[in-house]
């Protein structure tokens, strides 16, 4: 089967749960027997890192019109040369200048989130909101199937988008086992990182941004301090929010309980999973999967998530003790403190792996991607 993947950035050039889910697509379906060739906005390191697989149709930081001229100049170019089954869109905002050049092709969208809500919920900016939304509603008018994460997004794509429920496939993200379930042990993670050896750690890593609850883990972590005085949380990535949050850290006494790391190279997460007591994912919208809570686990490590969106269909069949009773600062500081106690029962690491390996594994996910691919192609 050949396919011709619209995406949106190369992972790991610019980061996000979208470019990591495209990337592990380009580098898992072979094993489906799909071919995978891409395009993405990004540099010329694209087609040397994906071996040929991907081209970057325009430099991430183009004019809108230069990427539009772009990715409908590169896709002519393919489909002249190769005899594509199915074009597939994983960013509406990049497929959407093609729909009058795809011709009589199948359309499958990969759904990764209501790209117009979640606009709405970083910056109320209601004409901005509206042409997202229009610019969205004409590519998914145009697809046959759709692939969602959750039963979160099914219910937003059929809710919001008017797209009948039975063109809607339920398929979870998958994860590189082998890449995360890494030979070295908790005391060695942090040693290679240059992190505390004796004091309770617990690692978050998000985008600072305002949908993810950042703002109530550090309120909540003045009362889980106030307790367990010696915790220390790691907060990854980047963001408008990050001179905010390291004023509100300041402001609360907790310089020596939180610290903003930044960016964390690609290779260093596995080391941070594991060097960690349990992750903390603290999301208050629009999580439709949560890709960072099977990482988590992979690498062994607990994740105590809010009940939002996708991450409670994840946790809830391992463990119900990993979901938090609310994302408010309280219930987060509940949920935290209950587990450094004990009174919450985390599972082992070992319970961890076995649970990913039996549901998130990437060779299964694909085969059930190829299911809807040939479903679009009858």
């Amino acid at each position: 089967m050949k396919t011709l993947q619209i995406g949106m950035g190369w992972f790991p050039d610019r980061a996000g749960g979208l470019n990591r889910y495209y990337y592990d697509c380009a580098n898992y379906f072979s094993s489906a027997d799909i071919q995978f060739d891409g395009l993405v906005a990004g540099g010329a390191n694209v087609a040397s890192d994906s071996q040929g697989r991907v081209m970057a149709f325009a430099p991430s930081d183009a004019s809108l019109f230069q990427r539009w001229l772009g990715v409908r100049q590169s896709f002519k170019e393919l489909t002249a040369q190769r005899d594509y089954d199915l074009t597939v869109s994983h960013f509406a905002f990049y497929t959407f200048p093609l729909l009058n050049i795809i011709g009589a092709r199948p359309l499958v969208t990969h759904f990764h989130g209501p790209w117009s809500l979640e606009s709405g919920v970083e910056a109320n900016r209601s004409l901005a909101v509206k042409a997202k939304s229009w610019l969205e509603q004409s590519v998914y008018r145009r697809s046959q199937q759709f692939i969602v994460l959750s039963q979160t997004f099914c219910d937003i794509l059929h809710q919001e988008y008017q797209v009948p429920l039975e063109r809607i496939n339920i398929i979870p993200g998958g994860v590189d086992l082998d890449r995360f379930n890494i030979d070295v042990s908790q005391a060695q993670a942090r040693d290679k990182l240059g992190w505390d050896l004796d004091r309770p750690l617990i690692f978050c890593i998000r985008r600072l941004a305002k949908r993810m609850g950042l703002e109530n883990l550090v309120t909540a972590m003045s009362e889980v301090c106030a307790k367990y005085p010696d915790t220390l949380l790691y907060i990854a990535g980047k963001g408008e929010l990050a001179a905010s949050l390291q004023a509100q850290i300041e402001e609360l006494g907790l310089d020596n309980n939180i610290k903003l790391l930044g960016y964390i190279p690609d290779a260093d997460l596995p080391l941070c999973y594991r060097s960690a007591n349990f992750s903390v994912v603290p999301t208050i919208a629009l999580e439709g999967f949560g890709l960072i809570v099977v990482e988590s686990l992979a690498a062994g490590t607990p994740v105590l998530g809010t009940p939002i969106g996708g991450i409670p269909e994840i946790l809830r069949p391992f463990s119900e003790d990993l979901v938090f009773e609310g994302y408010q600062p309280q219930q987060l500081a509940t949920g935290i403190i209950e587990a450094l106690s004990g009174d919450r029962t985390l599972p082992s690491s070992q319970a961890c792996l076995e649970y990913v390996e039996q549901n998130y594994s990437w060779s299964e996910i694909a085969q059930k991607i190829k299911l809807v691919y040939q479903k679009a192609i009858k």
